[in-house]
């Protein structure tokens, strides 16, 4: 069914046959005066090339595609400021995330652009390898060339075979089920493996992990569904067709390897283990001895305090060092040391506020534990016994006079604060 699918689409994309076997035949007469014309390696060179050509002219779009990449990232805040307002209305928050998408230009689809401008190529390519399998001329490939692909065998397996063959129909090609089998499934295994460690490498070290939005939710999702289809898929691939999608995922990785240990994404693990390697190169050299150092530095001094934790790990580390950045990128000598940031964005040393430890009812009631020079919330209670031994020993509470009992129950006088409860010493000595 899958094979009946692709053999459609591919259809779709018949009138650019002619175009690409015409490159492939190009690139052959190369590599066959080398390697000889009916050969794997002239054959598969060949496949090799047009990737590597098709991917050269697809570089302005891959400029595009990290441009969009960088806007993204820009909108972070404001995507992150969308989610909290609209947490609770999914509707409502995916309403504004387009409306903001709209306003800015951005286009959350932009880096699937590659991989969708490659397909007519890719399938104008599975195309052609079909029509070599089935002994059919196409596009510029006459019969003379139809039998020098049908000969070639890269690892032993012919260049137009599938996984799913049969064993005679790969007896008729020259070479054994066993080794098609063994070749194919290395190269399905390691398309992709590729696949998922290029989407790995842009979700773990080149996105600004602080912020969950969409856009990391895409990425995310591209990041197992790619390979999942490149594994059902590639066991329908003829091996040239291996071959080209193989060649164009080691290319795709390594492109974006160079661009994010370059230009990586703020707030990203990329950036911050460019900076710790442009910190110690500045330090070493005490200046910064390229256009590109240059312009990082200008960047991060012209944020102020806008910087990130890495960019102030980067400024602080400098200031530490002796070295002051300036505006203009370049990285001068200070007697003086440059103010340092903490995490939060304030001067390093600022004493913070800390809150008052709180104490327990009996430290409140008895003042132990207060602060010296603070006023206690209760004053202690004044000894009764030296004060009513002033008084005259006739001097009788007017509640005795009357008969009345005191408040509280039982004739006990209440409590006062900081007191013991219990049963009073008489006030009286002639009483007893």
């Amino acid at each position: 069914m899958i094979s009946d699918i692709v053999n459609a689409i591919s259809g779709v994309f018949a009138f650019l046959t002619t175009p690409v076997s015409w490159v492939i035949v190009q690139f052959h007469k190369v590599f066959g005066a080398v390697f000889g014309p009916d050969t794997g390696w002239a054959w598969g060179l060949s496949i090799v090339s047009l990737v590597v050509l098709i991917r050269i002219c697809l570089i302005p779009l891959f400029v595009k595609q990290i441009k969009a990449t960088r806007n993204m990232q820009l909108l972070q805040p404001q995507m992150k400021a969308i989610q909290e307002r609209y947490k609770n209305d999914k509707q409502r928050q995916s309403e504004e995330m387009m409306k903001l998408y709209k306003e800015t230009g951005t286009n959350p689809l932009s880096s699937c652009l590659p991989i969708l401008v490659q397909s007519p190529f890719f399938f104008a390519l599975y195309h052609t390898l079909s029509g070599i399998a089935d002994n059919k001329k196409i596009g510029v490939i006459d019969q003379s060339l139809l039998d020098s692909a049908q000969k070639a065998h890269i690892f032993g397996a012919p260049l137009a075979a599938k996984f799913t063959d049969s064993a005679s129909e790969i007896a008729k090609m020259g070479a054994s089920l066993t080794d098609v089998r063994v070749v194919t499934a290395i190269m399905i295994v390691l398309m992709s493996a590729s696949q998922f460690y290029t989407q790995r490498q842009l979700m773990t070290k080149n996105v600004d992990l602080t912020v969950k939005t969409p856009f990391m939710q895409q990425q995310k999702m591209l990041m197992y569904v790619f390979p999942l289809i490149f594994l059902f898929m590639g066991i329908n691939f003829p091996v040239g067709v291996l071959v080209y999608w193989l060649t164009t995922n080691v290319w795709t990785m390594g492109q974006q390897m160079y661009v994010i240990s370059r230009n990586p994404t703020p707030g990203s693990k990329a950036q911050a283990k460019m900076l710790e390697g442009l910190q110690k190169h500045v330090i070493t050299h005490s200046a910064t001895r390229t256009k590109r150092e240059r312009n990082i530095v200008k960047g991060i001094v012209a944020k102020g305090r806008d910087r990130n934790e890495q960019e102030r790990k980067f400024i602080n580390g400098l200031s530490k060092a002796g070295l002051a950045a300036q505006a203009d990128g370049t990285v001068v000598k200070s007697s003086t040391v440059t103010e340092v940031l903490d995490e939060d964005g304030t001067p390093a040393g600022t004493p913070k506020r800390q809150q008052p430890k709180r104490q327990s009812k009996s430290q409140r009631q008895t003042g132990v534990g207060a602060v010296p020079g603070a006023k206690p919330e209760t004053s202690s209670p004044a000894k009764p016994s030296l004060e009513k031994k002033a008084q005259p020993q006739d001097a009788t509470p007017a509640a005795k006079q009357t008969g009345a009992k005191p408040a509280g129950s039982n004739g006990r006088s209440k409590a006062k604060s900081g007191q013991r409860k219990g049963q009073q010493r008489s006030q009286s000595s002639s009483k007893k």
